[in-house]
C-alpha cells in the first residue's frame, strides 16, 4: 500500500491513489488537474521517505471534483444574568479532491485512473408523454 501525507489548508492528511478527499477551497475549477508539492511523507512497499520539512522530488497530483460548502457550524455566546445572547453560523468552503498519482523523483509509486461518471440515462420525450397520457 502506497501512501503520502500532504499539507494543505493549513492540516495534515494521509493520501492514497484513487480516493478523494475534502480539503480547503482550492482555486481551480472542477475537472481541473492539480499538483500538491507539500509533500511530508512517502510510503512504498515498505521504504519510508521523510522530508525536512519537505520530501524533495514528492508531488501529489489530482483532480478537482467539485465545491461545495459544508456543514452549519453553531457559535453561541451567552452571559449569565447579563442578557446577552450572540448566535453566529459557519459554513467552510469545500473542494472535494480526488488523488490520481504519487509522485517520488519523477517516478510515479501509485496511480489510479479517475472513474468515469455514469452518465444519465436519456429519456425518450414521447414515451414520457404517452405514459401521461394513459394516465
Amino acid at each position: 500500500m502506497t501512501y503520502a501525507i500532504i499539507e494543505t489548508g493549513g492540516r495534515q492528511m494521509k493520501v492514497e491513489a484513487g480516493r478523494f478527499y475534502d480539503i480547503e477551497l482550492l482555486t481551480a475549477e472542477p475537472d481541473e488537474k492539480v499538483t500538491i508539492n507539500a509533500v511530508l511523507l512517502v510510503h512504498h512497499e515498505g521504504a519510508v521517505s521523510i522530508g525536512r520539512p519537505l520530501v524533495e522530488g514528492a508531488t501529489v497530483e489530482g483532480t478537482i471534483m467539485r465545491h461545495f460548502r459544508g456543514r452549519k457550524v453553531l457559535v453561541y455566546k451567552m452571559k449569565p444574568k447579563k442578557k446577552t445572547r450572540k448566535k453566529r453560523g459557519h459554513r467552510q468552503e469545500i473542494t472535494r479532491f480526488l488523488i490520481n498519482s504519487i509522485n517520488l523523483n519523477g517516478e510515479v509509486l501509485a496511480y489510479e485512473e479517475a472513474p468515469r461518471m455514469a452518465e444519465s440515462p436519456v429519456i425518450n420525450a414521447d414515451f414520457v408523454a404517452e405514459t401521461a397520457e394513459e394516465s
